[in-house]
């Protein structure tokens, strides 16, 4: 790709992700093109239509998010833990069914996208247990679950605070008891 093809790409994914994460799967695409400061043309020359543009940046947000569980794994393990809930919080509460819309349509993303989710988790989890910061009666479904939960209640909560409360709530509940 031409240096300036794939800096257009990536201004179209990032915008695209923006609105994406504000608007949900169904943002205009005129919008994204506009934000990209491309015009259509150049977005539907790389994303020939909302599935592909969808799948791309959905692929993208779980590409960073299991490259952050790399990074962190080096670090103190329930601190990594911790932080990387943090940010599965994130990419849960900004999806906004941009993950259903990707799974259901006709396009393929080439990997199992809750499986990678699940297998960046499960590392840093098992890190933690080890280390003993976390007990170790709890799997990384049940820790993802609690997370989708939140991530859903937050989205009828009038309180901007609750989601960091309830994480908190989780966290606590997820170190080792003291002995």
């Amino acid at each position: 790709m031409r240096v300036d093809a794939q800096r257009n790409y990536e201004r179209v994914l990032a915008a695209a992700g923006r609105a994406f994460a504000e608007e949900g799967p169904e943002a205009s695409l005129n919008d994204i093109a506009r934000r990209a400061g491309v015009g259509p043309g150049t977005l539907y020359r790389h994303f020939p239509n909302r599935q592909t543009l969808q799948a791309a940046v959905l692929r993208e947000r779980i590409d960073t998010l299991c490259g952050y569980a790399e990074e962190l794994s080096s670090s103190e393990p329930t601190s990594a833990l911790t932080s990387w809930l943090r940010a599965l919080l994130i990419h849960a509460r900004t999806d906004h069914g941009l993950g259903g819309a990707v799974l259901a349509g006709p396009v393929e993303l080439g990997f199992d996208c809750q499986l990678a989710i699940h297998q960046a988790g499960a590392v840093l989890l098992a890190k933690a247990e080890a280390a003993g910061g976390i007990r170790t009666d709890v799997t990384i479904d049940d820790v993802i679950q609690l997370i989708a939960g939140i991530a859903l209640a937050a989205r009828h909560s009038t309180d901007p605070d609750q989601p960091d409360r309830l994480l908190q709530l989780v966290l606590d509940a997820l170190r080792r008891p003291r002995e």
